[in-house]
């Protein structure tokens, strides 16, 4: 079954480039970011893990930890590295999970229960549903699931831009309008009275109808 916003991310064990883990473990006060891939040296998600290592100091800012996913062994992830370094400029810096039994994609809905058999033998087409990010919070819930077709890069900027709304909201009763970038201004959650606005915002708000109320963005 397929997971939904607000769901407990599935815990698993299993190996990665980086050693064993125990995914809530490794999450642990965090926030965390999971991305999946349906094979190793697939052209589109080279680019991807590539420009995810160039970009990790930004996660790390905010607190974020990332982890990836192929559906292959561990000593194939190591090879692939190398690719990745030789052509993006940046070699993963991150551990990426070896899901060669196939049972983290089963777990998150990204694979049918009934798959099984070599991870070898199994195209990228076989696997092209396993193409997710998931943002994870550190209640281990999932906070936003994205899915892409194998021929289109993920825009992980726009993750990041996720992430700052989700982390601003979760602190204060606010939500964020359309294209919304770190420093704009905010709404003011419909589960807020006025009565309660007027105490955290007594110099009032823009309110082009009575159900949008905009503020500053809160620090």
């Amino acid at each position: 079954m397929a997971l939904t916003i607000g769901d407990t991310a599935p815990d698993f064990e299993a190996q990665t480039t980086e050693g064993p883990i125990k995914f809530h473990d490794w999450i642990g006060d965090s926030w965390a970011v999971l991305f999946s891939h349906p094979k190793d040296f697939t052209p589109v998600c080279t680019t991807e893990l590539g420009y995810m290592a160039k970009i990790k100091p930004e996660f790390d800012r905010r607190g974020v930890k990332i982890m990836g996913l192929s559906v292959d062994p561990s000593d194939k992830h190591e090879q692939w590295a190398k690719d990745i370094e030789e052509t993006q400029g940046t070699a993963p810096n991150y551990p990426i999970v070896a899901d060669s039994d196939f049972s983290v994609s089963k777990a998150y809905g990204m694979l049918a229960a009934e798959v099984s058999g070599d991870p070898g033998d199994r195209t990228p087409a076989d696997n092209q549903t396993v193409r997710n990010v998931f943002v994870i919070g550190p209640d281990k819930k999932v906070k936003l699931i994205l899915v892409y077709p194998m021929t289109t890069g993920r825009n992980f900027d726009e993750v990041l831009r996720v992430i700052d709304s989700l982390q601003l909201t979760a602190k204060h009763k606010v939500a964020t309008p359309v294209n919304w970038q770190q420093g704009e201004n905010v709404i003011i959650a419909g589960s807020v009275s006025d009565d309660e606005a007027r105490e955290k915002y007594p110099d009032g708000w823009d309110s082009p109808r009575p159900y949008i109320r905009i503020v500053p963005q809160p620090n």
